[in-house]
């Protein structure tokens, strides 16, 4: 039995993880779920974003399903995602865009580079110290280069070495891993990257690259599957897995019921992938598709359904497939 725990946090999480939940739930009735209560609304009402209490229970977690985070222009507050990443060494980020003749998987630095969270105010700057570490690159290297290995065997590294001694530092690093991997490779400069990525996105299988051009790159490319609200991640330790959608909290549209909750419910494909469960993810985004062809579809994708209304036709869906495939047996 798996022990996750489930946080909603900030804006629209409260709103899609609950569909979430429910297609966890269909597949893992048995297993124990755990919320937890974080991020900016209980910073406002408690006075702390990330208790110690709260922090604990996500360390003893085997997977997390996490929401979204606001995180405001306040020095007074710390950013709660930075710190869980850290805190559990969380260091990659999986984040899979794919579409008709395409099938890309962005990996992510996920813990150093310019969220390395070392800054500082003196009287007429700030300053965001970059790290970008051997035993850090490395690792991300390895988890990029492995999961090559195992698709199309390429391997494509964003970077901006041109101009950041930084990034040649990276890319070395990363050559080095992908070449022991016996991978072809690719080096591109990140801002045409993000052009040819999405002009041709056919030529790209796996992409790595340091964590905040991951950042850019993930969500920009979430315009080749029709936007953020369908885009699922994955952050990996060693030990522990947190799942979730590339979104954040959309405050602009948060209690209006419009959210898309396609990113947080392709989360849970990602939780199934992850502990060996590969059928059971096919299953989800076959209901995903089922429920698009369909038409039933957030604003966001030109529909009129509500969040919850989705998420019951994907559950709906999921089911119906299930008996379809106990039939067959």
């Amino acid at each position: 039995m798996k022990r996750v725990v489930v946080a909603p946090g900030d804006g629209i999480g409260p709103e899609v993880i609950p569909s979430a939940l429910d297609v966890l739930r269909f597949f893992h009735p048995d297993w124990e779920y755990i919320p937890v209560y974080l991020g900016y609304e209980c910073w406002k009402r408690t006075g702390d974003a990330l208790s110690p209490k709260t922090l604990d229970t996500l360390k003893k977690a085997d997977l997390i399903l996490f929401g979204a985070i606001t995180t405001p222009p306040d020095p007074k507050y710390h950013s709660v995602v930075l710190r869980i990443r850290k805190e559990l060494d969380l260091y990659a980020n999986l984040r899979p865009v794919f579409g008709d003749g395409f099938d890309i998987l962005i990996v992510r630095e996920n813990t150093e580079g310019l969220y390395s969270g070392i800054e500082w105010q003196e009287k007429d700057r700030a300053c965001t110290l970059r790290v970008v570490s051997e035993a850090g690159t490395r690792r991300i290297a390895r988890i990029a280069s492995g999961c090559a290995k195992r698709r199309r065997r390429h391997l494509t590294i964003g970077n901006k070495a041109n101009v950041l001694k930084s990034d040649s530092y990276f890319l070395e690093i990363c050559m080095e891993e992908a070449e022991r991997a016996g991978i072809s490779i690719d080096k591109k400069y990140i801002d045409s990257l993000v052009l040819d990525v999405l002009s041709h996105p056919e030529r790209y299988d796996v992409i790595v690259t340091t964590n905040i051009f991951g950042d850019i790159l993930s969500d920009a490319v979430a315009f080749l599957q029709g936007g953020l609200g369908m885009l699922p991640s994955a952050n990996l330790g060693r030990h522990q897995a947190l799942f979730e959608p590339v979104h954040g909290s959309a405050p602009d549209i948060a209690g209006k019921g419009i959210a898309n909750p396609i990113a947080a419910i392709r989360c849970v494909s990602l939780l199934l992938k992850y502990v060996g469960e590969k059928p059971f993810a096919i299953e989800v985004e076959k209901a995903i598709q089922k429920t698009l062809a369909d038409g039933i579809k957030t604003p966001d994708l030109g529909g009129t359904a509500t969040t919850s209304e989705v998420g019951r036709a994907i559950l709906q869906n999921l089911i119906s497939i299930k008996k379809e495939e106990t039939i067959d047996l």
